[in-house]
């Protein structure tokens, strides 16, 4: 049970990261959507770098749809995209912890249970 909890542990791991994730993208596509074409912006790239860069096109976006497939989309398109992946990823977060709470609560018992087993083992028997 104890190994089901850390898969668990590590799935609601990489939905958080996912989540996160998205929530970034579409708060940089909502921040966008007001710019002018040929805004300089900064694009992240990782490791706190940045690019510079001039805004060629802000009417389209290229988004991921799963798979390793990606397709170009406008910018409200992208962002309601984004959004339901957020409601299915918060859905699944949720799900995810609810099956770690169900689990640890199996587990706390089944230790419970094993401990007063042994204490009874333990003792002596009782003399009549």
């Amino acid at each position: 049970m104890e190994g089901s909890a850390n898969i668990i542990q590590t799935r609601l791991r990489i939905v958080s990261a996912a989540l996160e994730e998205t929530l970034i993208a579409t708060r940089a596509l909502e921040g966008i959507k007001d710019f002018q074409k040929g805004t300089e912006t900064l694009i992240p790239i990782g490791a706190g770098s940045f690019l510079r860069v001039e805004l060629a096109d802000i009417e389209k976006v290229i988004t991921g749809v799963g798979a390793g497939v990606c397709v170009e989309k406008s910018v409200d398109s992208s962002i309601l995209s984004l959004k339901d992946r957020q409601t299915e990823l918060e859905k699944l977060s949720s799900s995810l912890q609810q099956q770690l709470g169900q689990l640890s609560t199996s587990v706390e018992s089944s230790k419970d249970n094993l401990a007063r087993l042994v204490q009874q083992q333990n003792e002596p028997p009782a003399r009549n």
